[in-house]
């Protein structure tokens, strides 16, 4: 019996493998054509200078992620609960590092702030805004990228705040061309409402 189990077993295997490859890349010694990565469209001048003191200062921390989002992978809903990973379509970093650096600048461009990491502050910022990155990723039946981004502001003697701010765009194919630069137009328009929303 089990020389006749296993052989089944193995071709049952097969047969999902070759299923979810539409969809799902499992890996291999072949890097993507290109990798994906954020580009803010407000800018700090190169020689641009901030200065303050350390107490008047802005810190954009890591935003938290769902696991979905724990990974340089580009996630698609292709169902209410079902979720694979674009294929070819791979990060530079995480996102919610790309995002964090992307708000950063955003702000500082934005609205004249000393924008300083955790360690730069000291502890000693004036106001902190953390959160959680919700979505970052594909709509797969509606073609739609979506960015969602739960805000906390945390400014030194006033009330905690905590503010939901979203961005979608609809995109052309469920290529990493058209997902990646609809993602980078979502995200700028969540980091630019955030940056009026700390202003």
């Amino acid at each position: 019996m089990m020389r006749e189990f296993r052989p089944l077993k193995s071709v049952g295997l097969l047969a999902v493998t070759a299923a979810l490859s539409a969809c799902v890349s499992f890996g291999g010694a072949e890097p993507p054509p290109s990798l994906l990565s954020l580009s803010p469209d407000q800018k700090l001048t190169a020689g641009a200078m901030r200065s303050g003191p350390q107490s008047g200062s802005l810190v954009v921390a890591l935003p938290a992620a769902p696991q979905k989002l724990n990974t340089i992978r580009v996630p698609v809903q292709t169902t209410t609960t079902g979720i694979a990973y674009l294929k070819e379509a791979v990060w530079v970093d995480k996102p919610a590092r790309l995002f964090q650096d992307l708000l950063s600048e955003t702000i500082a461009a934005r609205n004249n702030r000393l924008v300083l990491t955790a360690t730069e502050a000291g502890g000693n910022a004036q106001t902190y805004i953390t959160g959680e990155l919700v979505n970052f990723g594909l709509d797969g039946p509606s073609l739609t990228v979506r960015v969602t981004y739960d805000a906390v502001k945390m400014t030194k003697d006033k009330p905690v705040e905590k503010k939901r701010f979203e961005a979608s765009a609809r995109v052309s194919a469920a290529e990493p061309g058209p997902v990646g630069n609809g993602l980078n137009k979502a995200a700028n328009d969540v980091a630019a409402q955030v940056a009026e929303w700390v202003s």
